[in-house]
């Protein structure tokens, strides 16, 4: 949409933007007139031209969410460079899970530390300039795991579930200072996280059960994570404070059993 867009003349920062969720949100934003700072383990050397074709500004940092001073650099940098901090995205994470008793600390500590401490760490570089401005948008990715319970998902769930109650908690802590945060948990969504979780033949059957507990009989996309975030991240949300909007195809919804099967509706 460029110049003309929902969020012409914000400046927004993405974590995880090399691929994913985090990619797709960096790229939406770019074409609705933002200039986009993004971050992530990995370099994106492809993935990023067409953010840069798109944005007024778009530069990409290669760093750790867990690593509070580059965090911490890379905020500055964009306001300095760019003036200020309109809107952030921590799309950065990893999987995690396993039963409880078979589950190593080392495990559970990394889980924690990108998911939930990488969030902070992300939120607490750019509340500055949100202070300062008297504005901003909070972003958070959780997951439907931060909402209920999965099979094998202990670390995960924990961290995502710990992601759902932080920005809660930031909504009641920044309000008055004009500053919204808001979460969304996705479903299940086609990104390489869930290629590397799911994507084993011995785990086939088990993928399929999975796609089908989305009552729309398929998984996500980035995009449409995207198109949330973007909602959540423009003056369309202005009094939209303190959500967990799942996003996810219906997985949260209920259970089925078969019985719509006999009306038909299968």
């Amino acid at each position: 949409m460029g110049p003309g867009g929902r969020l012409s003349g914000r400046v927004a920062l993405v974590t995880g933007a090399a691929s994913g969720i985090g990619l797709a949100c960096a790229q939406r934003f770019a074409a609705e007139g933002a200039a986009v700072v993004g971050l992530d383990r990995a370099e994106a050397p492809g993935a990023w031209e067409g953010v840069a074709a798109a944005a007024p500004a778009a530069p990409f940092f290669v760093a750790d969410v867990r690593d509070a001073a580059a965090l911490e650099r890379i905020a500055q940098v964009a306001r300095r460079e760019l003036g200020r901090i309109d809107a952030l995205v921590t799309a950065a994470g990893v999987a995690g899970g396993g039963p409880v008793h078979l589950l190593s600390e080392e495990d559970w500590d990394r889980t924690q530390e990108i998911n939930l401490k990488g969030t902070f760490l992300s939120v607490k570089a750019v509340l500055p300039a949100m202070l300062e401005q008297r504005s901003g948008s909070i972003v958070t990715i959780a997951s439907v795991e931060g909402l209920e319970g999965i099979e094998g998902g202990s670390a995960y769930n924990a961290s995502k579930g710990g992601v759902v109650l932080l920005t809660k908690n930031l909504c009641l802590d920044y309000g008055r200072r004009g500053i919204r945060a808001n979460c969304i948990c996705p479903g299940f969504i086609e990104t390489p996280l869930l290629e590397s979780v799911l994507g084993q033949e011995a785990l086939r059957e088990f993928r399929e059960r999975v796609r089908d507990q989305h009552q729309l009989g398929r998984f996500g996309r980035p995009e449409e994570i995207a198109s949330a975030a973007l909602f959540l991240a423009s003056d369309e949300a202005s009094f939209v404070s303190g959500q967990a909007l799942a996003v996810d195809g219906g997985f949260t919804a209920g259970h089925r059993f078969g019985y719509t099967a006999l009306m038909g509706l299968d």
